[in-house]
C-alpha cells in the first residue's frame, strides 16, 4: 500500500505517467471490461465501432476506475473515512473502494437520484446522505459531511488521482483495438474524458478525442468554445450520469488538447440507447449512450472510419 504522496491531487494535473501508474494499482481490483463489437450497428454508420463496456465494471460503471485509485492512494488519513457528492455511479464506486479497503464512507446524493443508484450505494456499505437536486446543493452538503466526519472529500472529477484511474479505461481499449480513427467518450465533470485526452495523446496521437453530452447539458461545448468555464442557466437531460458541470481542472485538461465536444437530444439518447439494448444485448443507462448517439445524428463523421466509444455505465431503473 502507497502511503506517500509528492503531489497535490485537487491542483496538479495528471501525467500520462500517473494513468500507467493507475492501471498497475487497481490491478486485479477493478475489472479489464471487454471490447463489444456489433455488425448491425457497423453496416448502419459505415463504420468499424469498438465499444469499451464499462457497464461491466465493477459498481456498473467506469468511475470505480478512479475512485478505487484514489481510495489506495491515501496514506494514514484513509482511517478516517472518505466523502463525496454524486449523483450515483461515483458514489457507489467510493463506496465499493472504501470496503475494500475496510474504511468508512459517506455518499451526499441529489434527492430524486435513480433509486438503482441510491440502493447499490447503502448496499454497498456507505451511508448516504440526501441533499438538494443541484450541483451547489451537493458541494455544501459534501463539506458539511467532511467537517463533521474529518473524512477526506474524493471529489467525483476534480482529483488528479480519479482522472489518472478514468484515463485506464481508454489505455486498454487503445491497447486492445490500434489504429483507432477517433475515440468518443462521454463529458459530465470531465473526469473520464480528461484522462482518455491523456491517454490518447500519448498511446495513439492520430486518433482524434472527441466528448460526447447532451444538448440539455452543454456548458462543456460552450466552455471549450469559449476557451474558459460557462455556466448554463438550467440542465435538464435524461442522462443524469452527465448533469455535473465541467470542472476546472478537466477543461484545463482539455482545452490544452483542443478536444472537441458534441451533442445529442434526449430523443437521440432515447435511440441510441434502444440500439444499444437491442444490438449489442448489454443494457447500458443514458449517459453512457451519448457517444452513439452523436454519430447516429452525424455530429461525428463515421464512414469508412475505425471508432472507439466508452460505454461508461449501465445503471439505470427498469419501468417495471
Amino acid at each position: 500500500m502507497e502511503t506517500h504522496r509528492q503531489t497535490d491531487p485537487i491542483h496538479d494535473k495528471p501525467t500520462f505517467e500517473d494513468i500507467l501508474a493507475a492501471a498497475q494499482r487497481i490491478e486485479g481490483i477493478v475489472h479489464r471490461t471487454p471490447v463489444l463489437t456489433s455488425r448491425t450497428l457497423n453496416e448502419l454508420l459505415g463504420a468499424e465501432l469498438f465499444f469499451k463496456a464499462e457497464n461491466l465494471q465493477r459498481g456498473g460503471a467506469f468511475k470505480a476506475r478512479g475512485a478505487t485509485h484514489a481510495v489506495q492512494r491515501l496514506g494514514e488519513e484513509a482511517a478516517r473515512g472518505v466523502a463525496t457528492h454524486s449523483s450515483g455511479n461515483h458514489g457507489g464506486a467510493l463506496a465499493l473502494a472504501a470496503r475494500e479497503r475496510g474504511i468508512p464512507c459517506w455518499v451526499v446524493m441529489p434527492e430524486g437520484a435513480v433509486q438503482s443508484k441510491v440502493d447499490a450505494v447503502r448496499a454497498y456499505g456507505a451511508t448516504v446522505v440526501l441533499s438538494p437536486p443541484n450541483q451547489a446543493g451537493r458541494e455544501a452538503m459534501a463539506e458539511k459531511v467532511v467537517a463533521e466526519t474529518g473524512a477526506t472529500l474524493i471529489h467525483p472529477f476534480e482529483h488528479s488521482d480519479v482522472i489518472a484511474g478514468q484515463g485506464t479505461a481508454t489505455l486498454e481499449l487503445l491497447d486492445e483495438v490500434p489504429d483507432l480513427d477517433a475515440v468518443v467518450v462521454p463529458l459530465g465533470g470531465g473526469g473520464l474524458l480528461a484522462g482518455a485526452a491523456i491517454a490518447t495523446e500519448a498511446r495513439s496521437p492520430e486518433t482524434e478525442v472527441i466528448g460526447a453530452e447532451p444538448s440539455g447539458a452543454d456548458d462543456g461545448q460552450r466552455s471549450l468554445a469559449a476557451g474558459k468555464l460557462v455556466a448554463i442557466d438550467s440542465i435538464d437531460t435524461i442522462a443524469d450520469g452527465l448533469r455535473a458541470t465541467l470542472g476546472r481542472l478537466a477543461f484545463s485538461i482539455l482545452f490544452e488538447r483542443s478536444v472537441r465536444i458534441e451533442t445529442a437530444t434526449d430523443d437521440e439518447i432515447r435511440s441510441a440507447m434502444r440500439l444499444v439494448w437491442s444490438r449489442l444485448k448489454t443494457v447500458v443507462e443514458p449517459s453512457g449512450v451519448v457517444p452513439l448517439a452523436v454519430l447516429l445524428n452525424g455530429s461525428v463523421e463515421s464512414k469508412g472510419r475505425r471508432i472507439g466509444l466508452i460505454l461508461s455505465g449501465g445503471n439505470v431503473d427498469f419501468p417495471l
